[in-house]
């Protein structure tokens, strides 16, 4: 009878130092998972990262470590965890295969906060799509298109492709092109032009636009108007150059052609 107490005190002894060191090993881990993840989340904050992504990450790096600290305790109290690992693992390779178009897309976001090539409120075109910034999320970015469209596109496809930022400067360049006929005045047309850039307060100083004879067509002499102004007042400028530009030039007595050709009918004897 005292021999079998004493065995069974040595194991409850044995048994018992490993479930303390179990509990140890867990309530310390669990609590170390917690101070990393939150410095992780502020270090990311100090770097002006997206709050979303600080907060997937503080998550993502808590339940990562938690799960290690649970296997160190399991093979503490004597579990075999190698068993435990490698469905773990095999686990986590079918997920990533299962998920792998998710987590490229969830990368592409990242790298899109890290390197922000464009911000909320941009005008952008990107993967054929062309619109306003709304959002940067995790795994898409959604942008509103000029007719007032939503347009959500996944991370990925973005970063895969051209990324054309046009708010993302502090001015740009108007092309325009005014077609005169061969009969007028090219001196004349340019100085109607170059009144009207001067006219529009719009319309930068520097760098000076450009008014010049690009081409000498089929039908025209084509002149290039190539004005400098803020992102914001492009198309206002644009479209209000365009209607003015005609009725400009149309007061100095210049045609604005249109191609013809001249039909010759020969009677066949």
């Amino acid at each position: 009878m005292d021999e079998t107490l004493a065995k069974l005190y040595d194991v409850c002894v044995l048994y018992g130092l490993r479930v303390i060191y179990a509990l140890i090993i867990f309530i310390i881990g669990k609590w170390a998972s917690r101070i990393i993840s939150k410095a992780v989340s502020k270090v990311m904050k100090k770097a002006h990262v997206d709050d979303l992504l600080c907060s997937f990450t503080q998550h993502l790096t808590y339940f990562t470590i938690l799960v290690f600290v649970i296997i160190a305790a399991l093979n503490k109290l004597g579990v075999q965890t190698t068993s435990f690992v490698a469905v773990i693992g095999a686990a986590g390779l079918a997920i990533g295969f299962a998920l792998q178009g998710s987590l490229s897309n969830f990368a592409a976001g990242v790298m899109l906060v890290l390197f922000k090539p464009f911000k909320v409120g941009d005008f952008i075109e990107a993967a054929s799509a062309t619109g306003v910034v709304e959002e940067i999320q995790i795994f898409n970015t959604i942008l509103r298109s000029p007719d007032n469209k939503i347009i959500i596109m996944p991370n990925a496809k973005i970063t895969g492709d051209k990324i054309i930022n046009y708010t993302g400067i502090d001015k740009r360049r108007i092309d325009l092109v005014f077609s005169i006929s061969y009969s007028d005045n090219i001196k004349t047309a340019k100085e109607a032009l170059e009144k009207l850039l001067s006219d529009n307060a719009k319309i930068l100083k520097d760098p000076k636009p450009l008014i010049a004879v690009s081409e000498l067509g089929e039908s025209s002499v084509n002149l290039v108007c190539r004005p400098w102004v803020k992102p914001a007042d492009y198309w206002d400028v644009y479209f209000d150059l365009l209607e003015k530009g005609k009725i400009s030039l149309e007061k100095q007595g210049i045609t604005i052609p249109f191609p013809q050709r001249d039909v010759h009918l020969y009677q066949k004897k």
